[in-house]
């Protein structure tokens, strides 16, 4: 059998990731089950669409944990303090710029982490391809999907 794909994160994104099992399992699935049973009891589940609402959520939850139990199985926790201080890697914030642009500051975060609004980028996202393994100082350059590029200079980089 083929590896399992691994899952880079973070100590706290491991966290999150077991935090939202165990709510899945410990509490929604009862809540489920529940709606299920209650539906159940207003007769024909063929034209019952309060059944069939709970049949799909169920089947989105039992979805979600396996997801989450496979990350987790799978999971590769970064130490970014074992990396070069001044060096890109996930679990860092990196402060950098585009010439004529502001300054901008994100945390390199695994995949399955990364929220843009919370000031999380991926290390898969083209920025955050970009950006590892670089040093302060370095000008990189990024490549966007759609072909775009631009440089940006790696101002700071710090742990998160």
């Amino acid at each position: 059998m083929a590896d399992e794909k691994k899952f880079p994160m973070t100590e706290e994104g491991k966290k999150k990731l077991e935090n939202e099992l165990n709510e899945l399992i410990t509490v929604r699935r009862g809540e489920i089950t529940a709606a299920i049973q209650e539906a159940r009891s207003h007769g024909d589940l063929s034209e019952n669409s309060e059944y069939q609402s709970a049949k799909d959520e169920q089947a989105f939850v039992e979805g979600r944990i396996k997801s989450l139990q496979n990350m987790l199985d799978n999971v590769e926790i970064i130490d970014s303090a074992a990396i070069a201080a001044d060096e890109v890697s996930v679990g860092k914030r990196v402060t950098f710029k585009e010439a004529g642009e502001p300054e901008e500051a994100y945390t390199i975060v695994g995949a399955v982490e990364a929220n843009p609004d919370e000031g999380k980028i991926s290390n898969e996202s083209p920025i955050g391809k970009a950006l590892i393994g670089n040093k302060v100082g370095d000008k990189v350059q990024v490549v966007m999907d759609n072909g775009f590029s631009f440089e940006v200079e790696i101002l700071a980089v710090a742990l998160a």
